[in-house]
């Protein structure tokens, strides 16, 4: 059912972001205002967003750095984007690690056999062929395996058992998941033989959820793997018991080396401005357990058709829209790293970057790092994104992984903040499937992106840039 300019005044006036800048003189000229109000309100309507994630996923299904769907999804975005009439369309050399899972089995041993379902965590390294059976050590946390002695954990698997805050802007993601990356080189410093942690994720379902752990140079490589959460609370039900309890897993993955991948590059061109760039970001590469839907086609869906609509407004934006589909975010993160040094030259032009990379979650709040006369401006593009629902203001944003390194240039960065209370419900896992996208909230996120992309590339001035003492790497 399509929807109405009604409903955007009434949310307009049920909301007032949270911005000084709200009550302050205008800053958009009324015809750029009206432009914007406009194709707000024609993509909240209704956009063909979903219609972009369906056809990657479908196309090219699992997209993981390396492999037979990330090449496919090459030529997908190469096809899609020239189809849609953007120009400078090509694909930019990426070099990529290249990991395969295998075969992937688990069960308690004792005190009683039981199956777990598990899945291996991305770039960790195979058991031997007949696995590895060890007791296990339940951990809470990075800190509390460092306070357990050498001859506590020597031998052992190590259990982390830390459970994941569902929230609506997706910050228990941070808190838990510091144990899948470090989790299996701080054991191993130990002495243990291997690593289980509980899935980072709030759902109750046998679908464990995978993401890469990060191996320390000079410690030796120890198997990690992730099982489901109700896995898990039966690992910690037996452990509360007070027996010794006992696993036995195997996991046949393995490392190819590097393979090539790229990210897929298309423009609209500017009109008065052309040289200058506004990033919209994304990327095409997915996890290999399910279709890639939300993690993220869906973000790959919001930046080509808010870069589609803006194209179709006129006037035009003066400055060019770039749209990146980046390769390699899920493990390594290469495209983002090979694009500033590939960019080097140009990087004093792009004026601001924006990425989607949290599903398809309606708006919930507009986040900025640009210099402080940027501010006034910031607060009227929430103005615009409230009917929408993003109209609350951060100013600790990071912009995305895939274009975080573009502060060390002072780019300013920018995201629309989005509800992520059912994200890691499927993220990572095999249920990251078509389905558990709402094609409302989606058109609201492709709306609410093509606002901040016509405004960027419009106003007479660019934000200002970053100022270098919060030119500050964030991690990842």
């Amino acid at each position: 059912m399509k929807r109405t300019a009604a409903i955007l005044i009434l949310a307009a006036t049920l909301f007032v972001p949270s911005s000084p800048a709200a009550n302050s003189t205008p800053v958009l000229a009324p015809e750029l205002r009206s432009t914007v109000e406009a194709l707000r309100e024609k993509a909240f309507a209704g956009t063909r967003a979903l219609d972009w994630v369906r056809s990657l996923i479908d196309s090219s299904g699992p997209r993981l750095a390396g492999s037979p769907g990330d090449r496919a999804s090459i030529a997908w975005g190469l096809d899609t984007l020239k189809a849609l009439g953007f120009a400078n369309v090509r694909a930019e050399k990426v070099t990529v690690p290249f990991w395969e899972r295998g075969v992937e089995t688990g069960e308690v041993t004792a005190p009683y056999p039981h199956k777990l379902f598990l899945t291996a965590l991305g770039g960790s390294v195979p058991t031997p062929g007949g696995g590895i059976e060890a007791e296990v050590l339940e951990v809470a946390s990075l800190d509390e395996l460092a306070a357990k002695k050498e001859s506590d954990v020597r031998g052992k698997i190590v259990f982390f058992n830390r459970r994941m805050r569902r929230s609506a802007e997706g910050s228990g993601y941070g808190d838990a998941v510091t144990v899948r990356g470090a989790g299996a080189s701080r054991a191993a410093k130990l002495g243990a033989t291997g690593v289980l942690i509980r899935s980072i994720g709030t759902d109750s379902n046998r679908t464990p959820h995978t993401g890469s752990l990060r191996y320390e140079q000079g410690v030796g490589k120890i198997p990690g793997a992730a099982v489901s959460n109700p896995d898990a609370d039966l690992l910690e039900r037996l452990v509360r018991e007070g027996k010794p309890v006992r696993v036995r897993f195997t996991l046949g993955c393995r490392d190819r080396g590097v393979a090539e991948s790229a990210n897929v590059v298309g423009e609209i061109p500017g009109v008065g401005s052309p040289e200058q760039i506004v990033l919209l970001a994304c990327h095409r590469d997915s996890w290999d357990l399910g279709e890639g839907a939300i993690d993220d086609g869906a973000g790959c869906g919001v930046v080509i058709e808010a870069a589609r609509l803006v194209a179709a407004v006129t006037p035009r934006p003066r400055r060019t829209i770039r749209v990146v589909l980046f390769a390699n975010e899920e493990n390594g993160l290469a495209g983002g790293r090979a694009y500033p040094k590939d960019h080097a030259d140009e990087l004093a032009r792009h004026v601001a970057a924006l990425e989607s990379d949290m599903g398809g979650g309606r708006p919930i709040g507009f986040s900025w790092n640009a210099g402080p006369s940027a501010e006034p401006l910031v607060g009227e593009i929430a103005a615009l994104l409230a009917p929408l629902g993003g109209g609350d203001v951060s100013s600790k944003g990071a912009g995305g992984a895939d274009i975080s390194r573009l502060v060390l240039a002072g780019v300013p960065l920018f995201s629309v903040r989005q509800d992520a209370s059912r994200y890691f419900d499927w993220h990572h896992t095999a249920n990251d499937t078509l389905d558990k996208i709402d094609r409302n909230e989606l058109d609201s996120m492709t709306a609410a992106v093509a606002v901040f992309a016509y405004v960027a590339a419009s106003v007479p001035e660019p934000f200002e840039r970053i100022p270098a003492e919060r030119r500050v790497l964030p991690r990842f």
